[in-house]
């Protein structure tokens, strides 16, 4: 914390579930030291989703009061307040939130559960930002099983968390989302520090022992990777996990994080195998777990104060986002919750999603950092041309200056990151940070690299740089959708997602939103059900007459079926020259 809390905070917010079928919390916010013609703001987007969200899109009903008499509250903008009020004396606001999106950046409430972040419902108070906050939460009526669950820490709270918190500021306030319900709970110690695990919405079979149990195994390595034998950087951490029909995803916090997954990939009662749906959730934990250290703490020196009134650009995404990609796997494998086998499955899957995107040719993975504001949160049917994922891509760099820096023999990746902890006293870091450390732990300069894998669109040099690991690239053949250059669905018939570039579909010239109806070859005309059908009616011929439909008209396509394509496969030919890597222990 930045400062010692105080019992009492000048600024106040007190959150009730006023309406559970209506969807609405309604929040008293107290300044006890307003200023003349005070302003208030709700945030436009979250940190860690770097997309401008409009959250005062869900506010209403703002009233403002002192002294026991209602005050003019003029809004100024989308998001902005100013309240007509007088220095010296209380000031109470008094408004709604509606709350029904069930994801981790916003807010949700029906009779089942609730959930928000502090950028969703808490107006911040200018000028004060820095003053003590303070959250009472409220019990909820006619739900007498709900608890309230919060990274926050405790300042007057019952057993089952409701009641009043206190944080140092409102970046703190905000940065810690609050659950309620009547959820699944476990506690475990990692690094010497308490560890809580709050899953809402996890059936019967719902295996919480076996979970509670991997989670900490993914604690303990992690914790081990960044300090040894040392604690963490937190008094506690608290895991929020949304178990839902199907959705995935997670928005990292300092001490806390916010996770959503299908509760079909939750281990089950009686069954020990790894199945892909739970390694994947792993994954995410390990992922969500990792930015910690690295987003949270050793952060973009452009992220050094947060604005939260508009989009704040950083080319570092590809570091933060990519390289903690690149570890949320192998650390699984560190662990122990995964094999040699299952690893490289894994990144066989993110070297195919970036060799299958035609964008990674046409924007670097800095570019796509800075662009994550109006290109990867706003993904649309051309989106895999013209840009590539920070996420993927950037694993994928980290990779390359790993096993670079392991075959060189001086370092390796899990060193720089460690000096860069120390470097940037778990702060500000900018890339100059970066290839400073390299250099010297590499034992030379690595701007070559650096201009060619994060600031360039060539190739990134995978297939050599595992020769020396014992790791060989072979090729199988992509599915009949790549090699035809396209993304579609096959529910209702076959609809057109996206149509890669440079793709036998788009040089037939269909497009995104078309229906692929049959097709002509050898002189019979065929209705198709599935892309696969494609090659029972081609047999061995390589031209056809696609017949797609497209705003109700009928269209022939002259499509020529290409070559076989090929993808990568990992093959594990000397697990002994591997192991330095996959398995390596600080």
């Amino acid at each position: 914390m930045k400062t010692a809390l105080r019992n009492t905070a000048g600024i106040h917010y007190r959150v009730e579930a006023a309406d559970l079928h209506a969807h609405l919390f309604r929040i008293t916010l107290v300044i006890a030291q307003p200023a003349a013609q005070q302003r208030v703001s709700l945030p436009v987007w979250i940190p860690g989703s770097y997309l401008v969200r409009e959250f005062a899109k869900n506010l209403q009903r703002l009233a403002a009061k002192q002294r026991a008499k209602a005050v003019a509250a003029q809004q100024l903008d989308k998001a902005h307040w100013q309240i007509d009020c007088v220095p010296g004396s209380p000031l109470e606001l008094t408004y709604e939130v509606y709350a029904f999106d069930n994801s981790v950046r916003t807010a949700w409430l029906d009779t089942q559960r609730g959930f928000f972040n502090g950028t969703s419902v808490c107006l911040r108070v200018h000028g004060q930002e820095d003053s003590a906050h303070s959250l009472e939460v409220m019990p909820v009526a006619g739900k007498p099983a709900w608890q309230a669950a919060t990274g926050l820490p405790a300042h007057k709270v019952g057993k089952k968390g409701f009641g009043t918190y206190l944080a140092a500021d409102y970046d703190e306030l905000v940065d810690c989302p609050v659950e309620l319900g009547a959820f699944w709970s476990a506690e475990f110690k990692s690094g010497g520090v308490p560890h809580r695990l709050v899953v809402a919405g996890a059936t019967e079979a719902f295996d919480g022992a076996r979970f509670t149990a991997d989670v900490q195994k993914i604690c303990d390595t992690e914790i081990r990777f960044w300090h040894d034998r040392k604690k963490p950087p937190y008094k506690s951490y608290l895991f929020l996990l949304n178990a839902v029909d199907d959705s995935y995803g997670g928005l990292e916090h300092r001490n806390s994080t916010a996770l959503i997954a299908s509760r079909r990939d939750l281990p089950r009662i009686g069954e020990s195998r790894m199945t892909d749906g739970y390694i994947t959730l792993l994954g995410l934990v390990s992922h969500e777990y990792f930015h910690t250290w690295n987003v949270k703490r050793l952060r973009p020196s452009e992220f050094t104060r947060y604005d939260y009134e508009r989009e704040n650009y950083t080319q570092m995404l590809w570091f933060f986002e990519g390289f903690t990609s690149y570890y949320d796997d192998l650390l699984l494998r560190r662990a122990g919750l995964i094999d040699d086998t299952a690893y490289l499955k894994l990144l066989n899957k993110t070297i195919n999603q970036v060799m299958q995107a035609p964008g990674r040719e046409v924007q670097s993975v800095a570019q796509a950092s800075f662009d994550a504001w109006v290109k990867y949160y706003r993904q649309d049917e051309n989106t895999p041309n013209a840009t590539i994922s920070y996420y993927t891509k950037g694993a994928l760099v980290a990779l390359c200056f790993d096993l670079t820096l392991r075959a060189e023999g001086h370092t390796s990746l899990d060193e720089v990151m460690r000096a860069l902890w120390l470097r940037c006293k778990s702060g500000p870091m900018a890339e100059t940070d970066f290839a400073l450390v390299l250099k010297e732990l590499g034992g030379r300069a690595f701007t070559r690299e650096l201009a060619a894998w994060v600031h360039g669109t060539r190739e990134l040099p995978l297939e050599s740089l595992f020769k020396p690991f014992g790791v060989d690239v072979t090729q199988d053949p992509a599915q009949l959708q790549q090699r035809l250059g396209i993304r579609a669905t096959e529910a209702s018939g076959i609809q057109i997602k996206t149509v890669l570039r440079g793709g036998a579909a788009e040089q037939a010239g269909m497009a995104a939103g078309d229906e692929w109806i049959g097709i002509e070859v050898a002189g019979c005309a065929w209705r198709m059900n599935k892309i696969d059908d494609l090659l029972l009616y081609c047999g061995g011929h390589r031209k056809a007459i696609a017949l797609v439909a497209r705003d109700r008209r009928l269209l022939r396509l002259e499509l020529n079926l290409p070559p076989a394509v090929t993808t990568w496969r990992l093959v594990l030919r000397e697990p002994a020259l591997a192991q330095p890597w996959l398995a390596a222990a600080h």
